[in-house]
């Protein structure tokens, strides 16, 4: 049987298979550096944290490993099947996707540590193709004007937690405060992160890292 601990410790070894860090594994797959750090494995309320299926593909594709490869790993003998992770680490990516206003973005309880969907409440929205490279993807509904004039009441957008950021990316933030706001990502470092605002009657922001809960990337938005 599959587990929390097993999966992680076949990351673990994976990486050291390849003369890495969790850190450069998760560099090398292009997600954030701290993905696979020990830190991340438990929510704040001390729950297990899964990575998430797209995380596991492209650590795959980036290291050369198969299914069988990372499933020997953990001394498995079959494939993943859905049961073996849990509900969060599973979204439509064909059809539908999860739906979420902004508003209730700030709530608790609506998304897992790593900015994924989690818990009741979600609603779905259609979205007939697999966004960018067809990671695991939710979409938030645009409440009120303070994304004016690029994004208006009513719009969607659609984010990818756990894509690499780069300056100039627009990004749905929340902080751990339960603030929620689009900005454009103007600088990160080790300590900050400051932020540009889409409506030049608000003002652009600045945070410390500890400050901020998680960061997604806007890939697309209905318009």
């Amino acid at each position: 049987m599959l587990s929390h601990d097993r999966i992680w410790t076949a990351i673990d070894e994976l990486a050291e298979r390849h003369g890495l860090t969790a850190s450069g594994l998760a560099r090398r797959a292009g997600l954030d550096p701290t993905s696979f750090n020990k830190s991340k494995r438990q929510g704040a309320d001390g729950r297990d944290r899964w990575p998430s299926t797209e995380s596991l593909s492209k650590v795959l594709q980036a290291t050369g490993s198969s299914v069988e490869d990372f499933l020997s790993l953990m001394g498995g003998k079959a494939p993943l099947a859905r049961g073996d992770l849990p509900d969060s680490a599973f979204l439509p990516q064909h059809g539908s996707i999860p739906l979420l206003g902004f508003a209730q973005a700030g709530a608790g309880g609506f998304f897992d540590d790593g900015g994924f969907p989690a818990g009741q409440g979600w609603d779905l929205v259609d979205f007939p193709a697999n966004p960018a490279a067809g990671g695991n993807v939710y979409a938030l509904e645009v409440q009120g004007d303070s994304m004016m004039p690029l994004y208006r009441d009513g719009d969607i957008v659609i984010v990818e937690p756990g894509a690499q950021l780069r300056r100039g990316d627009r990004v749905v933030v929340r902080t751990r405060d339960g603030e929620v706001m689009a900005k454009v990502l103007s600088r990160q470092t080790p300590k900050a992160v400051d932020l540009a605002s889409l409506n030049p009657e608000h003002p652009n922001r600045t945070f410390g890292t500890e400050e901020i809960d998680w960061m997604a990337r806007i890939i697309w938005a209905s318009q």
